[in-house]
């Protein structure tokens, strides 16, 4: 029997990312207790989003575990929000074993693997009795531009030091941690392609807000934050005025570059299971990510999602989805992008949509944790009690 796994992720109610995908996909055969997030920085009390977050993290330790589907468990953890101060660490880590020795009695857990998503959690590695310790890197979190570089280049490299195995989203990312850890695996995003398939359904419904919106239709979805090229999208938006520009997401970023200009049209944020509709309502999906040190380490969760839709891609050259040109079109400057997106529009049959959703078929969730799984019991075994 597979161990129960005690996680350390994002928080749940967030977007989903590779955090929900892969715990989600492992809690249908064992339990599994995702802890929300740590803090990465400390809090501004300036900040109404910040205050709020605090707030809501409150009620949330107060409600206890909460089963969420399967055997999938949500906590909310307390820590003092001051990842810079050893006294704070040293009194979190006396909250957080108790916490969760509290939590592994109060839902059975007894032997555990040891899961984290992030790199702010090298103190609780090794202390709380776990068999095997994992970190699934998902991103080079040192170059985000809300956390400080090198406080969060030394946190990680102490995680790599002291977990059992490595697993990176990316062959970049997979290249610089095994400097630190051997055992470090590449374990590409995976997709819910049966959810996303449905877009090739002709009894789906494309949603109000973008079916009242003329064809083609550009589509996009995501966080809009500093690495979305806005300037680009202006670009395509004014090279084509004739071209609906949907752009789906929380707004987090400045936006100012598409101000005015009438066939860009932000139509907020979705739910996860809203966007196979969406999808269906796209004649292209775009991933306009601006090309900086940090694309090398990133694996956009959408190129998957929209290929299983059928959606023909045009992207900027990011490393790894360059590895799929194949299917998509690159493209590296902004008159190129436009024409990349005339040339996909041309092709949009569905015939051609069929066949790249048919493309996905293997790339599931499913089957990348079913892999990342099977590394993981070679290693257990191999490992000195």
């Amino acid at each position: 029997m597979p161990l129960p796994i005690v996680a350390f992720a994002k928080d749940w109610h967030e977007d989903p990312t590779s955090n929900h995908h892969v715990l989600r996909e492992l809690a249908r055969t064992r339990r599994v207790l995702w802890l929300n997030s740590l803090a990465t920085r400390t809090p501004s009390l300036g900040s109404g989003r910040d205050l709020g977050k605090i707030k809501r993290k409150l009620a949330e330790f107060a409600r206890g575990p909460v089963n969420v589907e399967n055997d999938l468990w949500v906590a909310t953890p307390l820590v003092l929000p001051l990842p810079g101060s050893p006294i704070a660490r040293a009194i979190n880590r006396q909250i957080l074993r108790a916490t969760i020795r509290a939590l592994r009695l109060r839902l059975g857990i007894r032997l555990f693997e040891l899961w984290t998503f992030l790199p702010n959690t090298a103190d609780y590695i090794g202390t709380l009795g776990e068999q095997f310790a994992v970190y699934y890197c998902v991103d080079e979190w040192s170059m985000f531009s809300y956390l400080d570089r090198a406080q969060t280049v030394a946190a990680e490299r102490r995680v790599l030091e002291r977990v059992d195995a490595v697993f990176a989203v990316n062959h970049a990312l997979a290249d610089a941690k095994r400097q630190v850890n051997r055992q470090t695996f590449v374990s590409p995003h995976g997709v819910d392609h049966a959810m996303f398939a449905r877009a090739l359904d002709p009894a789906l419904a494309v949603p109000a807000d973008l079916e009242a919106l003329p064809h083609p239709r550009i589509g996009f979805y995501g966080t809009l934050r500093d690495w979305v090229d806005f300037a680009l999208i202006a670009h395509i938006a004014r090279a084509r005025p004739t071209w609906s520009i949907a752009l789906i997401g929380q707004a987090l970023g400045d936006l100012s570059a598409l101000n005015g200009i009438p066939n860009v049209h932000l139509l907020g944020q979705k739910r996860h299971d809203e966007l196979p509709a969406y999808c269906k309502g796209f004649d292209a999906g775009m991933i306009p990510y601006r090309i900086d040190e940090r694309m090398q380490f990133v694996n956009p969760l959408k190129l998957r999602e929209y290929l299983s839709a059928g959606l023909p891609v045009v992207s900027t050259p990011i490393p790894e989805v360059v590895r799929y040109a194949h299917m998509c079109r690159i493209a590296a400057t902004p008159d190129d992008f436009v024409a990349a997106l005339d040339a996909a529009l041309a092709e949009a049959t569905p015939a051609a949509r069929r066949a790249r959703s048919d493309a996905m078929a293997q790339e599931t969730w499913a089957a990348r944790v079913a892999d990342v799984a099977r590394t993981i019991a070679e290693l257990a075994q191999r490992k000195p009690r």
